[in-house]
């Protein structure tokens, strides 16, 4: 038991302080633990999980993505014009996660080859993808998508009564944490984001590693979009907007360090959670978008001091 709390130790904070928030929110809305909106409390955080999964591999190597909303919103954009062109929506949806993966690789070059900041490099391309979608666009939303069973079913489907955004989420999650914590790439992302120079002169080739670190995130991001795309049929120039700034508090609400080399892709999981239960019990609550900006803001504030508490 002492063996697993200290192993455990970065996700038991995350844990607790989601079940305080539950348990009060539960106390002040009687509709909050109802089984509906429970799955609608999923089914909202089944996006912006999907990019902080890609988030939590990007700062684990000591990096940061601040592109993901405008990759979000140009791939799901061009997955849309695939499809209003007639193409296969499943044929459709693979080049748009292919397209992600693209977008995302170049994050990657332009940091390992062009040795720009992961800060700066990621402000640029967020700048240069959204300008994209944009012209793309011609800043209107696209419509008249498909009505096929299988792109309906990415963003409003169900299995068993479950939304299949969770599914995806769900699967995603699995996946990732294998990779993660199975695999000899997932041991090269928190050797890189621990000490760079000793994972490089162990044999590690940083950059190969980073760049598909980039590429993943890239395409995650574009699958969050696609299932926005499908539940609104329709897709929005100015989707993703902020996106970053939650997936990113997901990650740290979650217990991994800014600096690299340190966290779970459990606790990113937890971490969407109590962001997806705070916004969903105060909505229940009526209570003005406004002020949910300033508690969220202070809940990564804290979750940020205790983390640099930790180091």
């Amino acid at each position: 038991m002492k063996r697993f709390i200290t192993n455990n130790i970065s996700i038991l904070g995350p844990f607790i302080g989601l079940i305080f928030f539950s348990i009060i929110l539960g106390i002040f809305s009687d509709s909050f633990f109802t089984f509906d909106n429970l799955l609608n409390l999923l089914r909202q955080i089944s996006v912006n999980a999907l990019i902080a999964f890609g988030m939590t591999f990007v700062i684990l190597t000591a990096g940061i993505d601040l592109s993901v909303g405008s990759i979000l919103a140009l791939g799901s954009a061009l997955t849309a014009g695939l499809l209003t062109s007639g193409m296969d929506p499943i044929l459709a949806i693979i080049i748009g996660l292919l397209i992600g993966f693209v977008l995302g690789a170049i994050n990657g070059l332009v940091i390992t080859k062009g040795k720009v900041a992961p800060f700066i490099a990621t402000l640029a391309t967020m700048t240069i993808y959204r300008g994209a979608t944009l012209v793309y666009t011609d800043g209107r939303p696209i419509t008249g998508l498909s009505d096929s069973f299988s792109f309906q079913m990415i963003g409003k489907g169900y299995v068993f009564g479950i939304p299949f955004p969770v599914i995806l989420m769900l699967i995603a999650f699995a996946i990732l944490y294998f990779i993660l914590r199975k695999t000899v790439f997932g041991r090269q992302v928190y050797a890189i984001g621990g000490n760079e120079e000793a994972a490089i002169l162990s044999g590690i080739k940083a950059d190969r590693v980073k760049i598909w670190v980039y590429s993943i995130t890239g395409m995650l991001s574009v699958l969050a979009g696609i299932i926005l795309t499908s539940r609104l049929n329709s897709a929005q120039p100015t989707a993703g907007s902020s996106f970053e700034l939650d997936a990113i508090a997901a990650v740290v609400i979650g217990g991994t360090s800014l600096m690299g080399g340190k966290g779970k892709i459990v606790g990113t999981l937890i971490g969407a959670l109590i962001i997806g239960v705070i916004d969903n019990g105060l909505n229940l609550l009526n209570v003005s978008s406004f002020y949910q900006q300033i508690v969220k803001g202070g809940i990564i504030l804290l979750a940020v001091l205790l983390d640099r508490r930790s180091k």
